[in-house]
């Protein structure tokens, strides 16, 4: 990544109240040599289920949340990354482009259950139209084996992330909701569709830009994965190109004006009540 572009991060961070750096995504083949990740375990592909090859008993009993390894490397600044043996869970696996289409059996989890099998989570009100939301989202394939999150700091000269996530409170995601417009002049740029919280963080924005949209994403709403998050915080995500510009044009912003002095006070009263100054 480019050295002008890192150098400047720290005070890009500091006038938007911002006190984590940003976890860059990319996919790449080289497995990270520390950092969070899943036990190995099969992929339930659906042609595994129809088969009767998938263990179900098994696959929820090694459940393990993408957005909580990415919680830990947040916390010891170190990488999360993922793949198609090293998924986490069968939801993992679909938002992060390692399986599609989804089971069977999982989109009726997610959706309704199984009566008298399985307690379903509810997050849609039928399998059938679950499965039409799948279809629509339709990952973009993992392009490389690894799915990687990191620290920005931590990308070297010939590591480029394609993904940037910020993970921050509503008064400093004011702050980049806004920049967001400023610098692509959309005023459709921010969206937040609906997804599990690591589909916020890559299928998405990825779901976008193959689509020829530069789109910024709001995530962070699955309950499910709620206790990965600071309480208020939410994720923002933007497309590394994006990233680049609010760097070079955040200085020629509102963020340098009086009105946004006013917002910085009230970030630092939600830093304050989060024992976080």
């Amino acid at each position: 990544m480019d050295h002008e572009i890192k150098t400047a991060v720290p005070d890009f961070l500091n006038i938007l109240g911002i006190n984590e750096e940003p976890m860059g995504m990319f996919f790449t083949n080289a497995k990270p040599d520390s950092g969070y990740s899943p036990e190995p375990a099969e992929l339930p592909t659906r042609e595994k289920e129809k088969k009767g090859q998938v263990n179900w008993q098994d696959v929820f009993g090694q459940f393990s949340c993408v957005i909580g390894k990415i919680w830990l490397a947040r916390k010891k600044k170190t990488a999360a990354f993922f793949s198609s043996q090293q998924f986490g869970c069968p939801g993992g696996a679909f938002w992060l482009g390692f399986n599609k289409p989804q089971a069977e059996t999982i989109i009726h989890y997610v959706s309704t259950g199984i009566p008298d099998q399985m307690e379903g989570e509810h997050y849609c009100d039928s399998p059938d139209n679950l499965r039409k939301i799948f279809e629509y989202v339709d990952p973009v394939p993992a392009s490389k084996e690894y799915c990687v999150f990191k620290p920005i700091s931590q990308f070297s000269k010939d590591e480029i992330p394609t993904l940037v996530s910020f993970f921050t409170r509503p008064e400093s995601l004011n702050g980049l909701h806004q920049l967001a417009t400023f610098v692509t002049n959309d005023p459709e740029v921010v969206t937040s569709p609906w997804s599990a919280a690591c589909g916020s963080l890559a299928v998405w924005p990825l779901h976008y830009l193959k689509k020829g949209q530069n789109r910024a994403v709001i995530g962070g709403w699955d309950p499910s994965a709620r206790k990965f998050f600071k309480p208020d915080e939410l994720s923002f995500t933007i497309p590394f190109g994006m990233f680049t510009q609010m760097i070079q044009g955040y200085k020629k912003s509102f963020l340098t004006t009086k009105t946004w002095e006013n917002v910085i006070k009230k970030i630092n009263k939600s830093k304050k009540a989060w024992n976080e100054l």
